[in-house]
């Protein structure tokens, strides 16, 4: 399949000391919107943007007027990854811990999250699709996940991402880094539906009215129960993953990959 969208590489420009906020917090009956909104570099987990996505959780956490969560995007992208201007001057270690600690965040929420994925999806952002409860995409978002080919690995997302796909899926998906549109991605469990462009807001907002209804002990309990796995998993395997991360990023090979990709993409 031939890959169409959008350059989802991360702008590796500094960042600028007057950089607006980078994730907006809505709400309104009962849904807590948070939207990021960082077109410089297309929405890269940046550590402002994380941040304010860790802050922006907190609240709609401890704020009772709130059932549910959606994480958003503006723009074509809904998130490129890691920020590579970050993470070539200062290392992934910090983050690398915090995708874990988004990851983490988003499935141990006490409110469902649910993902409006309108456009392309590349290795870090994933994290957070397969971590979300429930995950609704245009049958044209295409997602890769491409450490491999920069001589990495999609280590700190695998504690989401590979217990949502289906093995073969995974085993494909990680080792070759090819892209693959939203029906696929419905298909290999990766999200939870994908729809026309045009039929997205409809969809979340149906997805959103049926959580809504629910009680919010009931709400709180059996996400609880449902989740009880994966946070094990992330609390048991995180640290060590983010570690395989850091060192990946830290490699001369993995150096030398990204330098070589980034001058392509100039």
């Amino acid at each position: 399949m031939a890959d169409t969208t959008p350059d989802t590489t991360p702008d590796t420009s500094p960042d600028t000391s007057d950089t607006p906020e980078l994730v907006h917090l809505e709400v309104a009956d009962g849904l807590a919107t948070l939207t990021l909104d960082s077109p410089r570099n297309r929405n890269a987990l940046s550590r402002q943007l994380v941040t304010e996505l860790l802050d922006g959780l907190a609240r709609a956490e401890a704020d009772d007027a709130v059932r549910v969560v959606v994480v958003a995007a503006t723009g074509n992208v809904f998130c490129s990854g890691a920020d590579l201007a970050e993470a070539a001057g200062q290392g992934m270690e910090e983050g690398a811990r915090t995708i874990v600690a988004i990851q983490r965040a988003i499935v141990a929420h006490a409110k469902p999250v649910v993902v409006r994925v309108q456009g392309p999806v590349r290795a870090g952002g994933i994290g957070i699709v397969a971590a979300a409860d429930v995950a609704l995409c245009t049958e044209e978002a295409t997602f890769a996940l491409t450490e491999v080919r920069l001589a990495l690995a999609p280590a700190a997302i695998s504690l989401t991402v590979l217990p949502r796909m289906t093995s073969r899926a995974g085993a494909w998906a990680c080792l070759s880094g090819a892209t693959f549109d939203g029906r696929d991605a419905a298909a290999w469990g990766l999200v939870t539906r994908a729809v026309p462009a045009d039929g997205l807001d409809a969809a979340v907002a149906e997805t959103c009215a049926a959580l809504v209804a629910g009680a919010p002990q009931g709400l709180r309990e059996t996400k609880q129960l449902l989740a009880r796995d994966l946070v094990d998993r992330i609390d048991a395997r995180g640290d060590d993953l983010a570690r395989l991360s850091t060192r990946l990023f830290g490699s001369d090979e993995a150096k030398e990959a990204m330098t070589a990709f980034l001058e392509r993409r100039r």
